[in-house]
């Protein structure tokens, strides 16, 4: 699994696609191109990308009258599952495939349709309001068990001037399978040696036992546990922002790998994004996971739709390529979906890849 840096490029944006062929866009944006008969496709995956898929759906479906798309919001790992299994054709995905998962299912490719990014949250009374900082050796510790209350030595020099209280950490993980949790545990692996020998990253993994920590279902369900659960601290898809603003939560500025402690904003994803993006392979499976470019945030990840390239008639491959490459086309309409659920736009180099992974459906 690759984990390369390179230099932060500028901010990445639909305009700097102006010298690719444009046929592909065309064709992709146009609904003249639709069957006549009606099709199906099919969705399940993550709950970040859930947020956007909705918003694709609904547009999509309005200048494609013959195609129609039911969506679920499943968890990562389910949508793979359910790929793998053949029940449905896209699954999406904040994780890539394994090496050993890709020997075994070679017809399957992983394609990013997006950026986006994880945040840290926490509902610490009277702290809410402020940034606190926080640090993946710190996240490790309180995950591990070793860092138990809010002013512990640890988070303390951390925030300077910062009056912690004396009570409990409430860690809240992920119950089911999780992209989210895949994105969170590579950070704590790739900040904290430790971490990673003892408990590694996934989208499931064998998490520390400590006492009061809780489990919650899906983004939205890690909200509503952060809300309703006083200092406890967990972690969420940048799509779910705005619910964290309107519940009042926390979230913390997290330090990258160059030293700073930043917040997760346009910039700063676009910055974690530019800095790896370049090294992105053709198979597109790459970690974008606490780069050490200066103004980087460290919780950056492509989204992927898993889809097989393989599919049972021509009418459906034909499809599927279809919507897929019009959810990437480089437009402004399309740059308006993303800002909606705080992602960015994918840069030329991954554009061109994934672009080329869907010519690859029949």
């Amino acid at each position: 699994m690759t984990h390369d840096v390179k230099n932060p490029a500028p901010r990445l944006s639909w305009r700097r696609f102006a010298a690719v062929p444009l046929c592909v866009a065309a064709l992709a944006m146009t609904g003249a191109l639709a069957s006549a008969q009606d099709l199906t496709l099919t969705e399940t995956g993550s709950t970040l990308l859930y947020p956007l898929f909705t918003t694709w759906v609904d547009a999509y479906t309005k200048t494609h009258p013959g195609v129609h798309i039911n969506i679920a919001a499943t968890g990562s790992e389910a949508g793979i599952q359910q790929v793998l299994e053949g029940k449905v054709l896209i699954g999406a995905s904040d994780a890539y495939m394994s090496d050993a998962e890709m020997r075994q299912h070679p017809q399957i490719i992983n394609v990013p349709l997006a950026i986006a990014a994880q945040t840290v949250n926490y509902n610490v009374p009277g702290l809410n309001a402020i940034h606190l900082k926080l640090d993946g050796p710190v996240l490790a510790g309180i995950y591990g068990g070793t860092i138990r209350n809010w002013d512990a030595p640890q988070i303390a020099a951390l925030n300077p001037g910062v009056t912690l209280p004396h009570h409990a950490i409430v860690p809240l993980r992920r119950a089911e399978g999780s992209g989210d949790t895949f994105v969170f545990t590579q950070f704590l692996s790739f900040a904290t040696p430790d971490w990673e020998n003892a408990n590694g990253y996934g989208t499931t993994i064998t998490w520390p036992n400590v006492p009061g920590s809780a489990t919650a279902v899906g983004n939205a369900g890690m909200v509503q546990a952060l809300q309703s659960t006083p200092y406890s601290v967990g972690y969420v898809g940048v799509s779910f922002s705005d619910k964290l603003a309107a519940a009042q939560l926390g979230t913390a500025a997290l330090k990258n790998g160059a030293g700073e402690f930043v917040l997760p904003t346009r910039e700063t994803i676009t910055a974690g994004a530019a800095s790896l993006g370049p090294r992105t392979p053709a198979d597109e499976r790459l970690s974008l996971v606490y780069a050490p470019a200066s103004g980087s945030y460290p919780l950056v990840n492509y989204e992927y739709a898993v889809v097989s390239t393989k599919q049972p008639d021509p009418a459906t491959a034909a499809a599927l390529r279809r919507f897929l490459l019009w959810s990437i086309v480089p437009s402004e309409t399309n740059e308006a979906y993303l800002d909606t659920v705080h992602f960015i736009p994918l840069p030329p180099h991954t554009w061109e890849l994934s672009q080329a992974q869907i010519q690859s459906i029949r």
